[in-house]
Protein backbone atom coordinates (compact mmCIF):
# COMPACT_ATOMS: atom_id res chain seq x y z
CA UNK A 1 0.00 0.00 0.00
CA UNK A 2 1.21 3.75 -0.69
CA UNK A 3 -0.32 6.52 1.50
CA UNK A 4 -0.45 9.68 -0.72
CA UNK A 5 -0.47 13.54 0.56
CA UNK A 6 -1.32 15.18 -2.17
CA UNK A 7 -1.92 19.55 -2.67
CA UNK A 8 -3.83 20.34 -5.81
CA UNK A 9 -5.84 23.26 -7.08
CA UNK A 10 -9.61 23.00 -7.47
CA UNK A 11 -10.96 25.32 -10.24
CA UNK A 12 -14.50 24.72 -9.10
CA UNK A 13 -13.13 26.16 -5.23
CA UNK A 14 -10.74 28.75 -6.60
CA UNK A 15 -8.49 27.52 -4.26
CA UNK A 16 -5.80 24.56 -3.00
CA UNK A 17 -7.10 21.57 -1.64
CA UNK A 18 -5.74 18.56 0.16
CA UNK A 19 -6.39 15.00 -0.14
CA UNK A 20 -5.13 11.68 1.42
CA UNK A 21 -4.88 8.64 -0.73
CA UNK A 22 -4.60 5.03 -0.32
CA UNK A 23 -3.24 3.07 -3.12
CA UNK A 24 -2.88 -0.54 -3.89
CA UNK A 25 1.04 -1.36 -4.56
CA UNK A 26 0.84 -4.21 -7.63
CA UNK A 27 4.03 -5.81 -6.53
CA UNK A 28 4.91 -9.89 -6.22
CA UNK A 29 6.01 -9.10 -2.22
CA UNK A 30 3.35 -7.43 -0.98
CA UNK A 31 1.15 -10.56 0.97
CA UNK A 32 -2.86 -10.42 1.08
CA UNK A 33 -3.26 -7.92 -2.10
CA UNK A 34 -6.25 -8.58 -4.16
CA UNK A 35 -9.38 -7.17 -6.06
CA UNK A 36 -7.39 -6.52 -9.01
CA UNK A 37 -9.43 -6.33 -12.65
CA UNK A 38 -7.68 -7.84 -15.64
CA UNK A 39 -7.34 -4.36 -17.00
CA UNK A 40 -5.22 -3.11 -13.95
CA UNK A 41 -8.05 -0.53 -12.38
CA UNK A 42 -8.71 -0.88 -8.95
CA UNK A 43 -12.30 0.83 -7.15
CA UNK A 44 -12.05 3.66 -4.97
CA UNK A 45 -13.59 4.71 -2.08
CA UNK A 46 -13.93 8.15 -1.60
CA UNK A 47 -14.38 8.06 2.74
CA UNK A 48 -15.93 11.56 3.75
CA UNK A 49 -14.77 13.60 7.47
CA UNK A 50 -17.11 14.65 9.65
CA UNK A 51 -18.44 18.49 10.52
CA UNK A 52 -15.02 19.29 12.89
CA UNK A 53 -12.82 17.46 11.35
CA UNK A 54 -10.48 17.50 7.87
CA UNK A 55 -8.65 14.81 5.36
CA UNK A 56 -6.26 13.28 7.87
CA UNK A 57 -9.31 11.92 10.36
CA UNK A 58 -9.35 8.39 9.43
CA UNK A 59 -5.69 8.03 9.33
CA UNK A 60 -5.77 9.15 13.05
CA UNK A 61 -8.76 7.82 14.73
CA UNK A 62 -9.13 4.23 12.43
CA UNK A 63 -6.51 1.64 10.71
CA UNK A 64 -8.20 1.90 7.33
CA UNK A 65 -4.85 1.34 5.34
CA UNK A 66 -4.88 -1.98 7.67
CA UNK A 67 -8.33 -2.22 6.92
CA UNK A 68 -7.89 -1.97 3.23
CA UNK A 69 -4.53 -3.41 2.54
CA UNK A 70 -6.14 -7.11 1.84
CA UNK A 71 -8.94 -5.31 -0.70
CA UNK A 72 -7.17 -3.74 -3.53
CA UNK A 73 -9.12 -0.85 -3.82
CA UNK A 74 -7.76 3.14 -3.48
CA UNK A 75 -9.21 5.29 -0.43
CA UNK A 76 -9.62 8.67 -1.17
CA UNK A 77 -9.91 11.15 2.05
CA UNK A 78 -10.76 14.60 0.54
CA UNK A 79 -11.07 18.01 2.92
CA UNK A 80 -14.28 19.63 2.57
CA UNK A 81 -14.25 22.51 5.67
CA UNK A 82 -17.58 22.67 7.44
CA UNK A 83 -19.39 22.49 3.70
CA UNK A 84 -21.98 19.34 4.53
CA UNK A 85 -20.12 18.23 0.96
CA UNK A 86 -22.75 20.48 -0.54
CA UNK A 87 -22.74 23.49 -2.95
CA UNK A 88 -23.50 26.34 -0.62
CA UNK A 89 -26.23 28.71 -0.43
CA UNK A 90 -23.85 31.34 0.54
CA UNK A 91 -20.72 30.24 -0.31
CA UNK A 92 -18.64 28.04 -2.59
CA UNK A 93 -19.85 24.93 -4.44
CA UNK A 94 -18.35 22.16 -2.23
CA UNK A 95 -20.92 19.71 -3.96
CA UNK A 96 -19.82 19.89 -7.09
CA UNK A 97 -16.10 19.78 -6.29
CA UNK A 98 -17.06 16.61 -4.59
CA UNK A 99 -19.04 14.76 -7.43
CA UNK A 100 -17.52 15.93 -10.32
CA UNK A 101 -14.13 17.30 -9.99
CA UNK A 102 -12.45 15.71 -7.81
CA UNK A 103 -13.32 12.26 -9.11
CA UNK A 104 -11.96 13.76 -12.18
CA UNK A 105 -8.87 14.82 -10.76
CA UNK A 106 -8.41 11.43 -8.92
CA UNK A 107 -8.36 9.69 -12.48
CA UNK A 108 -6.09 12.39 -13.85
CA UNK A 109 -3.53 11.85 -11.14
CA UNK A 110 -4.13 8.18 -10.72
CA UNK A 111 -5.10 6.45 -14.11
CA UNK A 112 -5.21 2.67 -11.98
CA UNK A 113 -8.42 3.50 -10.36
CA UNK A 114 -11.43 2.71 -11.91
CA UNK A 115 -13.58 4.93 -13.52
CA UNK A 116 -16.91 2.32 -13.69
CA UNK A 117 -19.87 3.43 -11.39
CA UNK A 118 -19.95 -0.10 -9.88
CA UNK A 119 -16.03 0.51 -8.62
CA UNK A 120 -16.61 3.92 -7.09
CA UNK A 121 -18.18 4.26 -3.58
CA UNK A 122 -18.74 7.10 -0.72
CA UNK A 123 -18.66 6.70 2.67
CA UNK A 124 -18.66 8.89 5.48
CA UNK A 125 -19.65 9.76 9.17
CA UNK A 126 -21.77 12.47 10.48
CA UNK A 127 -21.46 15.46 8.31
CA UNK A 128 -19.44 13.01 5.65
CA UNK A 129 -22.25 10.72 6.22
CA UNK A 130 -24.69 13.47 4.69
CA UNK A 131 -22.46 13.72 2.13
CA UNK A 132 -22.37 10.02 0.72
CA UNK A 133 -26.02 9.94 0.80
CA UNK A 134 -26.40 13.24 -0.94
CA UNK A 135 -23.55 11.90 -3.78
CA UNK A 136 -25.50 8.32 -3.98
CA UNK A 137 -28.71 10.59 -4.63
CA UNK A 138 -27.70 13.41 -6.57
CA UNK A 139 -24.76 11.69 -8.50
CA UNK A 140 -25.77 8.19 -8.64
CA UNK A 141 -24.23 8.19 -12.72
CA UNK A 142 -20.50 8.37 -10.81
CA UNK A 143 -21.58 6.06 -7.34
CA UNK A 144 -22.61 3.00 -7.26
CA UNK A 145 -22.85 2.43 -3.75
CA UNK A 146 -22.95 4.91 -0.58
CA UNK A 147 -22.43 4.43 3.30
CA UNK A 148 -23.68 6.33 6.41
CA UNK A 149 -21.84 6.38 9.52
CA UNK A 150 -24.12 8.13 12.26
CA UNK A 151 -25.11 10.46 9.35
CA UNK A 152 -26.42 14.26 10.42
CA UNK A 153 -28.85 13.74 7.87
CA UNK A 154 -32.21 15.24 9.30
CA UNK A 155 -30.78 19.43 9.45
CA UNK A 156 -33.99 20.75 8.17
CA UNK A 157 -35.60 19.28 11.23
CA UNK A 158 -32.27 19.79 13.40
CA UNK A 159 -32.36 23.57 12.45
CA UNK A 160 -36.11 24.25 12.34
CA UNK A 161 -36.67 22.58 16.19
CA UNK A 162 -33.59 24.44 17.52
CA UNK A 163 -31.43 21.12 18.18
CA UNK A 164 -28.35 23.05 16.17
CA UNK A 165 -27.68 26.32 17.12
CA UNK A 166 -26.63 29.03 14.64
CA UNK A 167 -25.35 32.06 16.12
CA UNK A 168 -22.41 32.56 13.64
CA UNK A 169 -24.98 31.68 10.71
CA UNK A 170 -22.74 29.26 9.49
CA UNK A 171 -25.36 26.81 8.37
CA UNK A 172 -27.75 29.58 7.16
CA UNK A 173 -24.72 30.46 4.61
CA UNK A 174 -24.48 26.12 4.30
CA UNK A 175 -28.27 25.59 3.87
CA UNK A 176 -30.36 29.20 3.56
CA UNK A 177 -33.02 29.64 5.32
CA UNK A 178 -34.89 26.26 6.95
CA UNK A 179 -37.85 27.29 4.67
CA UNK A 180 -35.80 27.35 1.55
CA UNK A 181 -34.23 23.95 2.88
CA UNK A 182 -37.87 21.97 3.05
CA UNK A 183 -37.97 19.72 -0.36
CA UNK A 184 -34.86 20.89 -1.30
CA UNK A 185 -31.81 18.93 -2.34
CA UNK A 186 -30.42 19.48 0.70
CA UNK A 187 -33.81 17.88 2.53
CA UNK A 188 -32.22 14.34 2.54
CA UNK A 189 -34.73 13.38 5.09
Amino acid sequence: MALLHVNFFSDVLGMCMNMDVILPQNTKGQIGMRGYRKDGKYPVLYLLHGMSDDHTIWQRRTSIERYVSELGIAVVMPTVHLSFYTDMKYGLKYGTFISEELPAICREFFPNMSDRREDTFAAGLSMGGYGALKLGLCASRTFGSVACLSGALDMTASLKSGAIDDPSGVFHNIFGSVEEMVNSDQDLM
